[in-house]
Parts: C-alpha cells; sequence; structure tokens
C-alpha cells in the first residue's frame, strides 16, 4: 500500500501491528490511537473475526499482536492476514516494528524486564528464538520499520508519515480557564496568570455574572494592559502549536488562572479560543469552576458554528 493511501469509505481499515519485543509495539499503538485509530492491544487472534464482524467503523483499527497474545503463532497471524486481504470489506496492513538484536539485548537489561519466551537461560536466547519465530510475519509486513537508532519522538513522525489520515486533525487543543484557590489543574502543557488585570468581582452588577457575557468581556478587556498581554500570549501559543505538531503531539492543555475561575480567567479562555478557532486549530474549552456551580449563567451570544467551533464543556 502506497504511503498515506486512503481506503474506500465502505471498507475497513485495519492496522496489524507486531514485532519483537522490544523493538516498540505499545508505543507504536499508542501513537496510531493518538492519530485517531480505535487500537486495542493484546487481543486474542480468534477474537480478531468477530471483533471484525459487523459494518465498517467509521475510524480505522489498529490491532497490536505478539507472541503474549493467546493462541499467538505465525501461522494463525499469516492465515488471518491472508482471510482479511481476500475480504473486499476489509483493508489490512501489517505494520512491523523490528530492532536490531543487540540494541533488544541492551533494552531488556537496562529495563530488566523479562523476555516473553524466557523461562531460564539468556535473554539472547529467548530475543533469537522470537526473532526466528516472526520471520514469516516479517516477510508478510506492509510497512517495515527498524526501530534501533530510533527515539521515541522520531518513531512518532514515522507512523505518522504512514499512518496519517487526516493531518489536519492531528493536534487538538483544549482550552482551560480554573480558579488558582482551588489548585492548577492537572495535564496543562502551558498556563498563564491573568490576575493581574482588572476584576469584574468589585463590580456589584458583574458579579453574579461571568467572563462568557459581553458586558464581562467588556470589563476585562478595557483594562490596558489586557491587548498587550492576549496578543503576545497568542502569538507565542500560535507559533508553538506548529512545533507540538511536528513532534507527535496529539492533545495541548492551555490553562488560563485567576482567583475566582469565573471571570477573567473565563474571558481570556473565550477570547483565545476564538482566536486559535480562527486559525484553523481544533479546539475545545473547559471552564472548570463553572461546572462545579449547579447553575452557571448562559452565555448572550451563541457559541460558533462550522467546522471550527468551539465546542464548551459547561
Amino acid at each position: 500500500m502506497t504511503e498515506n493511501a486512503t481506503p474506500d469509505e465502505t471498507t475497513q481499515r485495519v492496522v496489524l501491528v507486531t514485532g519483537p519485543s522490544g523493538a516498540g509495539r505499545s508505543t507504536a499503538i499508542n501513537v496510531l490511537e493518538d492519530l485517531g485509530y480505535e487500537a486495542i492491544d493484546n487481543l486474542p487472534l480468534s477474537l480478531v473475526p468477530r471483533l471484525l464482524d459487523g459494518p465498517a467503523r467509521g475510524v480505522p483499527l489498529a490491532l497490536g499482536l505478539d507472541i503474549r497474545n493467546r493462541d499467538f503463532s505465525a501461522t494463525n497471524l499469516i492465515e488471518l492476514i491472508d482471510r482479511l486481504t481476500r475480504l473486499p470489506d476489509y483493508e489490512p496492513e501489517v505494520l512491523y516494528l523490528d530492532c536490531a538484536t543487540e540494541q533488544l539485548l541492551r533494552r531488556f537489561n537496562e529495563t530488566r524486564r523479562r523476555h516473553p519466551l524466557r523461562s531460564e537461560g539468556a535473554p539472547l536466547d529467548a530475543i533469537l528464538a522470537e526473532r526466528d519465530m516472526l520471520a514469516p510475519v516479517r516477510a508478510r509486513a506492509d510497512v517495515l520499520v527498524d526501530t534501533s537508532e530510533l527515539s521515541p519522538h522520531d518513531l512518532k513522525a514515522e507512523l505518522a508519515r504512514w499512518f496519517e489520515s487526516d493531518a489536519g486533525r492531528r493536534l487538538t487543543v483544549s482550552v482551560q480557564s480554573f480558579s488558582y484557590k482551588r489548585g492548577v489543574p492537572r495535564g496543562v502543557d502551558m498556563m498563564f496568570d491573568c490576575r493581574f488585570l482588572a476584576n469584574p468581582h468589585w463590580d456589584a452588577s458583574l458579579r453574579p455574572l461571568d467572563g462568557r457575557n459581553p458586558a464581562v468581556q467588556s470589563y476585562v478587556t478595557s483594562d490596558p494592559r489586557f491587548g498587550e498581554f492576549f496578543e503576545r500570549v497568542r502569538d507565542l501559543v500560535l507559533f508553538s502549536l506548529p512545533a507540538h505538531l511536528e513532534e507527535g503531539k496529539a492533545h495541548l492543555v492551555i490553562g488560563f488562572g485567576c482567583t475566582g475561575g469565573q471571570h477573567r480567567s473565563v474571558t481570556l479562555a473565550e477570547k483565545m479560543a476564538d482566536a486559535l478557532a480562527k486559525g484553523g486549530w481544533q479546539v475545545s474549552i473547559r471552564h472548570r469552576e463553572l461546572e462545579r456551580r449547579e447553575k452557571a449563567p448562559a452565555p448572550d451570544d451563541g457559541l460558533m458554528t462550522g467546522p471550527l467551533a468551539v465546542t464548551a464543556t459547561l
């Protein structure tokens, strides 16, 4: 199959991921999942036909198969490949992760993991036995990737080159607001403190509202420091997003924090999400403190619509 080929929409794309233990199969499965594949690891071969039964899924499928699978053998796997190849409803591909024997031995020694085939004797014997066992499968590989000299980032880039099906959706951005009083949220990649901006809390008419309200946004953006702060943060984010994409990152979280997580941080999150969506990035919004409230004031303006719509979870 040619690089970046796209199967017909009526067929199910199935990537069978295999290779010797320690060559990077688990990493490859995670990468394919980040690329939008439905990924399942260590599924017994006898259950694969049952899994594939029915109409084609809306997303491609990646199955991790190796000697740890129940009823695994090279013969059984080749029979599965042949069966899927004969069926017009499936577009099977074999991704084989290989690695030099010396490098595999080094990886097992460094991690002190036990080779799945090793009962007694040296790890090298188990590595060589597995390599011999998988030789017929290697010969059937559609995509062969030698990971001996690849870093995890290099492997991500290589797999994206072969298996990316929608490059425009590879990186999703989540813009979040939060309160520092309740602690910093987990998993934030870029965090900005906006507590120095004018606080609508001290305006009695604005206090019960939140940063989705135009009056609150007008109050926050009227602070003379807002314009330069927002532009610098926006430009920094827009500058860094392509680099994160190039590194193979699938999801980036940007956080804005203020004292209560209701006015300033919400305003910044809304404005930033709008700017990134207009820049062509897939964006979602989360307002953590508003989610904690049983009844959050609804925004006066509707959400954006269209392919670059910003989705809010409130």
